[in-house]
């Protein structure tokens, strides 16, 4: 958008409200078809079949015009069967069939304009040059649908030229416009595998200078989805949307927005070019996290087994203080990468040349920094003073993130993107594991340093504090992951003093998740329809009835995650390597967490939260694989200190014989 190329949309968009578009569909990518699909279903939809390794397909529309006004769009039914293989509910031509009449210009509008049976109200190939024409046409339907162009060139000189192409079009469109009327100007798909944010701007009455924002955006300033595009139509003509049938919200528009709209243009582009770099970023980051960490624990083997033969009666020297030292400092970077990733987005590293190294570098040092930081702090040497710092750092992190506004989340790396829908406000599942993993590790740590009889309030207090700021709609936003929060740290605080699961402390441990969870779930219902949570859409849907097609999308959602996430095979990685070394007689952790019962609380409290918030928020083990990569170096660390303190033991000045053995019983009698 500039005012030399594009003068009409520049005038249109400082006019009115902006913002950047979401062009999620039910295929990836998301191609011209599945684009005017999805506007006029309002839910995702698709009509691309085959796979796309580069480019899209050229759009195929077969349409037939039976008479002198309307169309037919004769593979309509077709495409309907198709999408009820889909777990969506799509219903193609929704939007045109909750409205008496509408046109369509272009045959990417007839897809969109077209009703469930195929018919097209109103069509016309291309706009009339003829003004009484073209305005004739756009006054016949309440709504009128004008396919603008296409910019799909790979050069900057011809996008630009087909940029320009598309605002001439939209120049006449504005010209012509019915008086009092309202356009919605958008991308509305991509034409190739780099998936890109899109313009969208409202101008009309009630939409004069602000940033678009929906709910299903999470009222993020500035960010709409295409499914939010059928009923923001509907709603400014007040019809009422079909709610069980489209996926989306009406558009809102708020304050805030630069009154320079070049700023606010360049706002719009600076997060785009964050959400591709990072998008593209992310499978390459946490792919190196897993490799690193592997190749860790596997070093940290022959370590642990020399500090258990230390630990008794005989066995070879002490391993090197250095080579302890080392392998500590190791471990509290690995469990710090994650932290310092999210941490990495307050240096705008995506707007150079060598965005993927400058990631890496600024990581690197925060990682570097924030280890430093550990290991200076005093009383390093205890036994639980690693675990407990990095811990509280890994949570602090989060916290503040999201105190914040989840500003470091959108479009990060470790975040989550704006590119693929979804979520755009509040904690991802990823943050989420390392949020769970780093508050109820620093609570197990912190109820060591206080009276027994305050353990279980202190787990209580610190969980209780995260669960709300999860589950509160205005910060976390995830209403599943309180939930899932709530069990584990209810488990936490059951294993806290230490001691075996009884039925009394499992009764009130259900108890009180039972509560928390009602509560939740009743506030959550108790809101207006379109400003639900998960939990609360899911639990309506249960009354209705309607619930099957959100089950199955979380089902396969969670089948695509855990076949295609590096977390996963992290999350297996670290349960094989926790099972197979540490709770073996030489690996220390049976030791530790018979030490210090808080730590083994913990444990258990993170590996049920994160299950829970993985399956609930359909990712599988990412939750579980980024609370293992934050909290098991930790463990490792702990429990090689506590193999070293094992061999700590006061010594005899002479042997024992028959008679000092005597004596010493009798003093011990």
């Amino acid at each position: 958008i500039s005012p030399e190329n594009t003068p009409t949309l520049w005038r249109m968009a400082q006019r009115g409200a902006i913002g950047s578009l979401a062009v999620r569909s039910a295929h990836l990518p998301t191609c011209p078809g599945d684009g005017w699909a999805t506007l006029g279903a309002g839910n995702f939809a698709r009509r691309t079949i085959e796979t796309v390794l580069e480019t899209c397909p050229p759009l195929k529309v077969d349409l037939q015009q039976p008479d002198e006004q309307g169309a037919l769009l004769a593979d309509q039914r077709d495409e309907q069967k198709r999408q009820q293989q889909l777990p969506y509910g799509a219903v193609l031509g929704a939007l045109a069939e909750s409205v008496r009449c509408t046109t369509a210009v272009g045959q990417g509008a007839a897809i969109a304009a077209a009703r469930p049976f195929g018919r097209v109200d109103r069509y016309a190939p291309v706009l009339p040059t003829d003004s009484a024409a073209a305005t004739g046409l756009l006054s016949t339907c309440i709504l009128s649908i004008v396919e603008l162009g296409t910019v799909d060139a790979e050069t900057p000189e011809q996008r630009a030229r087909q940029a320009a192409a598309a605002d001439a079009v939209l120049a006449r469109l504005e010209a012509e416009r019915p008086e009092h009327s309202t356009i919605i100007i958008s991308g509305v798909s991509d034409t190739d595998r780099s998936g890109r944010l899109h313009v969208v701007a409202i101008d009309g009455p009630g939409w004069e200078g602000g940033w678009l924002t929906s709910i299903t955006t999470g009222r993020r300033n500035g960010y709409l989805e295409l499914v939010d595009l059928a009923p923001t139509a509907l709603h400014m003509l007040g019809r009422e949307s079909p709610r069980r049938i489209f996926a989306g919200a009406p558009a809102a528009s708020v304050q805030g927005r630069p009154a320079d709209l070049a700023r606010a243009i360049s706002a719009l582009d600076d997060a785009d070019q964050r959400a591709f770099a990072s998008l593209g970023m992310a499978g390459w980051f946490f792919t190196l996290l897993v490799i690193a960490q592997i190749l860790l624990y596997a070093a940290v083997i022959p370590l642990l087994r020399r500090s258990y033969r230390h630990a008794g009666p005989t066995g070879p020297r002490s391993p090197s203080p250095r080579l302890v030292a080392a392998i500590e400092v190791a471990f509290i970077a690995a469990a710090l990468v994650l932290p310092a990733a999210i941490l990495a987005d307050v240096v705008p590293w995506w707007r150079t040349g060598p965005r993927a190294g400058l990631f890496f570098l600024v990581t690197a040092i925060l990682v570097a920094l924030l280890t430093l930081l550990v290991v200076k702090l005093p009383w390093m040497r205890r036994t639980l003073m690693p675990l407990g710092a990095v811990s509280s750092i890994a949570a602090l992190v989060v916290c503040v993130d999201l105190l914040t506004g989840a500003s470091l989340q959108l479009n990060g790396v470790v975040g989550y993107s704006a590119l693929q829908g979804g979520r755009f406000a509040g904690v991802g599942i990823v943050v989420m594991g390392v949020l769970f993993a780093g508050a109820l590790m620093a609570s197990g740590w912190i109820s060591h340093l206080v009276p027994l009889r305050y353990r279980t309030l202190v787990v209580t207090g610190i969980g209780a504090f995260v669960v709300v700021l999860v589950g509160s709609p205005s910060l976390g936003a995830d209403a599943g992951g309180a939930v899932a929060l709530t069990a584990g740290v209810c488990l936490a605080a059951a294993l806290s003093q230490g001691g075996w699961l009884t039925f009394s402390r499992v009764a009130w441990a259900v108890l009180a998740g039972v509560v928390v969870t009602l509560g939740f779930a009743l506030i959550d219902v108790g809101r207006p329809v379109e400003q639900q949570g998960s939990l609360g859409r899911i639990l309506t849907q249960f009354g209705e009835g309607t619930a099957s097609l959100t089950l199955h999308r979380v089902g396969l959602s969670n089948a695509a995650a855990f076949g295609s996430s590096a977390l996963t095979l992290l999350a297996i990685a670290a349960a094989v390597f926790a099972w197979a070394v540490l709770m073996r007689p030489w690996g220390g952790l049976k030791r530790l967490f018979g030490i210090y019962p808080g730590i083994r609380a913990a444990s258990a409290g993170i590996i049920t939260a994160t299950l829970l918030a993985g399956l609930l928020g359909g990712a599988a083990l990412n939750a579980a694989g980024a609370a293992a990569a934050t909290v098991l170096p930790l463990l490792t660390l702990t429990s090689l200190r506590v193999l070293e303190h094992a061999a700590d033991r006061t010594r005899g000045e002479e042997p024992y014989s028959a008679t000092n053995l005597a004596d010493r019983r009798a003093t011990t009698s």
